[in-house]
């Protein structure tokens, strides 16, 4: 990995940041017509893997064949390249300002594998959460909300509402 010894780049001012992905979400809806979202990547991604691995099972299943296509790869869609885009841009980001290291940072109180567990924990628990509503944060609440849509406040209140309210248990792992 990229690591110079010199000091890291200062983080970027969070107004301006938000500034920035106001003006990306407003593009993406102009240019595609809908919002940003990265589940329909990995569900795209997840139902090609199902696709290589047991054609007839996939071909069997009714939700599957929902995005499954004759006439195009299921990894045809811009959500897939939205979320290459964006590991991609986040290691440029974190290479240029020379933050991108290999280490687990956490409390000294726990060890990198603790900390690791529970971000694969809760990373599942909100790969699921967003199946049931149907959208992660930047397709339910983000785009949800940009375009006034009740259900996109309801989903920013629940999900920062239940994070705040989870983190009182949570707080060990990095306090």
């Amino acid at each position: 990995m990229i690591n110079n010894d010199k000091k890291p780049a200062p983080f970027l001012n969070p107004y301006f940041g938000g500034i920035l992905l106001g003006i990306l979400l407003l593009m993406t809806f102009y240019i595609t017509g809908r919002g940003l979202g990265a589940t329909g990547a990995i569900k795209s991604s997840v139902i090609a893997s199902v696709q290589g691995i047991s054609p007839q099972h996939a071909d069997e299943t009714e939700y599957y064949n929902l995005f499954i296509r004759e006439d195009r790869n299921t990894l045809n869609t811009w959500l897939v390249f939205e979320a290459i885009g964006l590991l991609a841009g986040a290691f440029l980001s974190g290479a240029l300002s020379r933050r991108l290291t290999w280490r687990v940072e956490h409390s000294p109180k726990i060890t990198s594998r603790t900390r690791l567990i529970f971000a694969f924990i809760g990373g599942s628990l909100f790969g699921i959460g967003s199946q049931l509503a149907r959208g992660c944060t930047s397709g339910a609440a983000l785009s949800g909300s940009a375009v006034l849509a009740t259900s996109g406040f309801l989903a920013m209140i629940a999900i920062f509402g239940s994070a705040y309210l989870f983190a009182y248990f949570a707080r060990k792992l990095w306090i």
